[in-house]
């Protein structure tokens, strides 16, 4: 398989996104945007390991990028009605949404809509994530979010070092895929279903 690494990488996408999507069937108190989320992680996985068979196809970029924007789109979503309010939630993930989409199609030929939406968007999650959570909020930790989202950024910069630093057996972007996957991770957690006490369990 060519760029087998790059491709199979994005099955971490895949497992987040479905264990996500199961935790929610459990949940009727998750945030606004969780599904789409998980749903876009899911989509991630399909357009980029199909961008990563062929990279030197720019058109397939698109693909890859769509999913991104859907997982984005539903993580500032929760990140708005977590910290602000329902709402606030629904307004953000509906705009960020469209903008998102906008921008992956329009970066055939201009990068920096693209660009604009994913730092500004990330900008205004870690000003969420110094915030407290809203009163009834289900409490997903933003900042574990934005860790595994700086990591994979750092493991895309770094790729060619951390190639040449392995032995050309593992990619930075590889890992890129890997850490940005685990940023699921604090919003399954958080998902967890609710612990039933002694008083309960008798009922």
């Amino acid at each position: 398989m060519p760029n087998a690494g790059d491709v199979l990488s994005n099955l971490a996408f895949l497992a987040m996104g479905v264990w996500g999507s199961e935790r929610l069937r459990a949940r009727h108190d998750a945030p606004v945007g969780a599904s789409w989320f998980f749903v876009g992680l899911i989509l991630t996985c399909l357009g980029s390991g199909f961008y990563h068979l062929d990279p030197d196809m720019p058109q397939r970029l698109v693909a890859d990028r769509l999913g991104m924007a859907v997982a984005f789109a539903g993580f500032l979503g929760i990140a708005a009605s977590e910290r602000i309010s329902v709402r606030a939630g629904e307004a953000v993930l509906v705009l960020m949404m469209v903008a998102g989409l906008l921008a992956a199609w329009v970066a055939r030929d201009n990068l920096t809509p693209w660009v604009v939406v994913q730092f500004g968007g990330m900008a205004l999650a870690v000003g969420l994530a110094l915030t407290r959570p809203r009163p009834g909020a289900l409490g997903v930790p933003l900042g574990g979010v934005i860790f595994f989202y700086v990591l994979a950024k750092l493991f895309e910069l770094g790729d060619e070092a951390v190639f040449e630093a392995t032995g050309h057996i593992v990619s930075g972007h590889t890992l890129k895929h890997l850490a940005a996957a685990l940023a699921a991770w604090p919003v399954i957690r958080a998902l967890a279903p609710a612990a039933i006490g002694p008083a309960q369990s008798r009922h």
